[in-house]
This record gives structure tokens, C-alpha cells and sequence, in this order.
């Protein structure tokens, strides 16, 4: 896992806020995702940030793989935008991203539509399907 951001840098899901007020109480464990867009940014960062044990916390236990294995050369996230949050009812939601990264040096890109559901209060990334 690599090291958290400090309070008050930016929040690495570019949501305007600083990382204190974004992802930070979602991914310590102090507060639970409220929408399945805020625990997606979440997830992103959680990638940004290497942080394995949320982010398998936070993938539905059918979908869930046993453990994560990091990229070498290693992947740097380095932007999201959200094209589109949709609500379907209020155990399951989508949510359209754009996620750039650079791999060895290298720039990419990762265009998913993801599935998100909420279980006994807590929302879930599903899976996810490549746009494009």
C-alpha cells in the first residue's frame, strides 16, 4: 500500500475536495460510501493508492477475486472523470468513468460501465463493462 495522501492535498478522485472531506472516511473506515458514485471515486483512489484491503471490501463476494495483484511496471492513476451516475433503484446503480493512467510510461485509458448494488446499507462494486 502506498502512503495516504496528506489531509489536506487534493482528493486523488478529482472531486474538488481535499482527500480529509473525499475518500479518506471511506476508505479508513469511518463512514460508509452514501451512493455507489461516491464509493466508486473512492475505489479509484483506492487503486491510486494501492489499498488492497478496501478495495476488496468494497467488491461484492460473488463477483470478488481472492486477492489483488499489482501491475509491474507499476500503473499511475492519473485523472477520472465520471460521465454518468445512475441510480436504477435503491439497491442497485451504474456508473459511467474514464480512467487515465500511464504503464510504463505509456498512457491509457479505461472506459467502464460499472454495476454497483447496496446490501444491508452498504454499496458494492459488481462488475464492470469496457466501453470502447
Amino acid at each position: 500500500m502506498l502512503p495516504l495522501p496528506a489531509n489536506q492535498a487534493p482528493c486523488p478522485c478529482q472531486s474538488g475536495k481535499s482527500f480529509e472531506h473525499c475518500c479518506a472516511p471511506l476508505i479508513d473506515g469511518s463512514r460508509l460510501a452514501p451512493d455507489a458514485q461516491a464509493l466508486m471515486r473512492s475505489r479509484y483512489t483506492a487503486y491510486c493508492l494501492q489499498h488492497d484491503e478496501y478495495l476488496l471490501a468494497t467488491w461484492h463476494p460473488e463477483t470478488r477475486p481472492e486477492n489483488l495483484e499489482w501491475e509491474v511496471p507499476a500503473v499511475k492513476w492519473i485523472g477520472l472523470q465520471v460521465r454518468r451516475f445512475l441510480p436504477l433503484d435503491s439497491e442497485h446503480a451504474q456508473v459511467e468513468f474514464v480512467a487515465r493512467c500511464r504503464i510504463g510510461g505509456r498512457a491509457q485509458r479505461l472506459h467502464e460501465l460499472s454495476r454497483f448494488v447496496n446490501d444491508g446499507g452498504q454499496w458494492y462494486y459488481v462488475d464492470g463493462e469496457m466501453i470502447g
